[in-house]
C-alpha cells in the first residue's frame, strides 16, 4: 500500500491548521488522556481509518490502557469494561461521528450532560471533530498504518 500524497506537504497551511486543533484537544481540553485515546480510537474504527485506529490503539496503550478494553472498543455496550464517564463519551462519539444518522438524541445528550460539565462536553465534542478531521485525511490519502510508535508522538501524524 502506498500513500496517495503527503497533505502536510502538499498544503502545510491546512496541516498546520489541524495541528493547532489537536494541540487544543491535547493540551487545553482538561479531558483525560485515556479517555481522548478511546474517543479517538472508537471514532476511527466507525469510520474505518486504520492508519488513525493503529496510532491511537498504540497511544492508548502508551497511556497504560489495557488490551482488553482496546479489543473490546468497538462492542463496548456490551462489556462491563468502561465507566459510565467513558460509556457517555463513546455513545456521544458515535452520535456527533454519525450525525446523519438521527443527528444526535436527547437520550445521548443528556446521558453526557450528566457526566460532563458543558465547557468539557464542548471540548468532548472537538475532540471528535478533530478525529473525524484526520480520519477524512488520512483515508483519502491512503496514509499507511503500522509504522507510527507513540514515543515519536508530538501531533497527530506522528509529526
Amino acid at each position: 500500500m502506498k500513500p496517495r500524497l503527503e497533505a502536510q506537504k502538499a498544503s502545510p497551511a491546512a496541516y498546520t491548521a489541524m495541528l493547532s486543533m489537536e494541540a487544543f484537544v491535547r493540551k487545553a481540553s482538561k479531558l483525560e488522556p485515556s479517555l481522548i485515546e478511546l474517543v479517538k480510537m472508537r471514532a476511527s474504527q466507525v469510520n474505518g481509518c486504520a492508519y488513525c485506529i493503529d496510532m491511537h490503539s498504540k497511544d492508548a496503550r502508551a497511556e497504560g490502557e489495557t488490551e482488553q478494553r482496546l479489543y473490546a472498543l468497538s462492542a463496548w455496550r456490551e462489556t462491563p469494561f468502561f465507566t459510565d464517564r467513558e460509556r457517555a463519551a463513546l455513545a456521544w462519539t458515535e452520535a456527533v461521528t454519525l450525525i446523519t444518522e438521527g443527528h444526535v438524541s436527547d437520550a445521548v445528550y443528556e446521558e453526557a450532560k450528566q457526566r460532563f460539565s458543558d465547557e468539557e462536553l464542548v471540548n468532548l465534542t472537538l475532540v471528535v471533530i478533530t478525529i473525524n478531521g484526520w480520519n477524512r485525511i488520512a483515508i483519502p490519502f491512503r496514509m499507511v498504518p503500522g509504522e507510527y510508535q507513540p514515543s515519536t508522538h508530538k501531533t497527530e501524524g506522528g509529526k
